[in-house]
């Protein structure tokens, strides 16, 4: 078989993997693609997507689409979640367009989950395997076998492990690796309707609150139609719990508490919300090198490569940056297929490396307590967009 004839194979069918699958096929390789859910379908809330992002699925041709589902807020503000008081504000809207060729975008994640499907579909040239896990594969060195719980066999030139945090294609690639690390914070998130909160709690903008030990994030997806509120706070699941499901059932008298004094406003907002869920972050430190990223015909993406921290709001959009890095190195000058993923692996690691730790740090800062909270509000106060743009990041990699 010639190397320009032989099928991508990818294991995983979140976001990442559809991307990848998307990318793969828009560069002209068929593509076979098991996960191991019984249907193709995405669970969670809303993601932002910088224009970094927005820029890639533009260039796929999902504007019209994205338009169609999205929300484009035209401004982040940043308020004290103690007082209230404005300490920031970065407008986003025509200025994010002007400075960096897309907007900025707010979506529910079945929303975009359900996009990159259906333009999949439509592409053609992707088979869908629901309820088949990756339980091994081998490497040959000029193909790759695929086996799953269910007794699928697939072979193809290569495999792209976009199987999430706790990702069978890594596990068995990095074979010194370690466990994800648990890092001690708990994800709350609520999707409400705005028609259902009080004309005082409805919001078209994207607001972040900044408190000790935690901070809220409320943003609109679905046209404006719904709120999206994510609360992140330290401390452990209660009750213990296994940190591999990240969605746990919780009541809205947890988070309330975890508010402490915090303003009334946040209060309210909380106490307008009656079902929340819960997780247990849980990241890996930053890449260390591209043999993190690829070895040989075997390359990971997403989450299965760099999990990360939410306090970029760049999980998603640096799995679909990988595969739109994976789509050029499919399109690009003939060389073997290890030589196409080491070049994958190469452009891309430093970057979500990076991005991996700006996320750790940015957690901290949105944490602060003592005399780094109140350096933190007056540099926000007297630089305010200077501090909260970007550019390194939007511009893209």
């Amino acid at each position: 078989m010639e190397e320009d004839d032989k099928q991508i194979l990818i294991a995983g069918g979140g976001i990442g993997g559809l991307a990848a699958a998307l990318a793969c096929s828009r560069a002209g390789w068929p593509v076979q693609l098991v996960e191991r859910a019984q249907s193709f379908d995405e669970v969670g809330a809303g993601i932002q997507m910088g224009p970094n992002v927005v820029r890639l699925l533009q260039g796929w041709g999902l504007e019209q689409s994205l338009k169609q589902v999205a929300a484009f807020p035209d401004v982040l503000r940043v308020r004290s979640a103690t007082s209230s008081a404005a300490l920031g504000c970065l407008r986003l809207g025509e200025r994010t367009r002007a400075l960096y060729g897309a907007p900025y975008t707010t979506i529910h994640r079945a929303d975009l989950h359900r996009m990159l499907l259906c333009a999949l579909v439509q592409q053609g040239s992707t088979a869908l395997h629901a309820g088949q896990r990756l339980v091994s594969f081998v490497d040959t060195g000029s193909v790759v076998h695929l086996h799953t719980d269910a007794g699928l066999q697939l072979e193809g030139g290569a495999l792209v492990g976009a199987d999430g945090l706790w990702s069978s294609v890594r596990q068995q690639l990095l074979l010194q690796d370690s466990a994800p690390r648990v890092t001690g914070h708990l994800a709350y998130r609520a999707l409400v309707r705005q028609a259902d909160l009080p004309a005082a709690l409805r919001s078209q903008e994207i607001t972040v609150w900044l408190g000790a030990r935690l901070h809220v994030v409320q943003y609109p997806v679905r046209g404006g139609d719904y709120l999206n509120v994510v609360a992140i706070v330290e401390g452990a699941v209660v009750g213990g719990g296994n940190v591999q499901d990240w969605d746990h059932a919780t009541h809205a008298r947890d988070l309330q508490a975890a508010m402490g004094s915090t303003c009334p406003a946040l209060q309210d907002l909380v106490a307008a919300i009656q079902t929340w869920r819960l997780w247990a972050l849980c990241d890996r430190p930053p890449m260390a090198g591209a043999h993190e990223q690829a070895q040989g015909r075997v390359a990971l993406l997403g989450d299965a490569a760099h999990p990360m921290r939410p306090y970029m709001a760049q999980g998603a959009g640096m799995a679909i940056e990988d595969a739109a890095c994976l789509q050029a190195v499919l399109s690009g000058p003939q060389q073997s297929m290890a030589e196409r993923l080491q070049r994958y692996a190469q452009q891309r690691w430093q970057r979500n490396a990076r991005v991996q730790a700006r996320s750790v740090r940015n957690g901290q800062i949105f944490h602060a307590t003592g005399l780094v909270r109140w350096g933190r509000d007056l540099s926000m106060r007297v630089l305010g967009e200077r501090i909260l743009d970007a550019p390194w990041l939007y511009r893209g990699g």
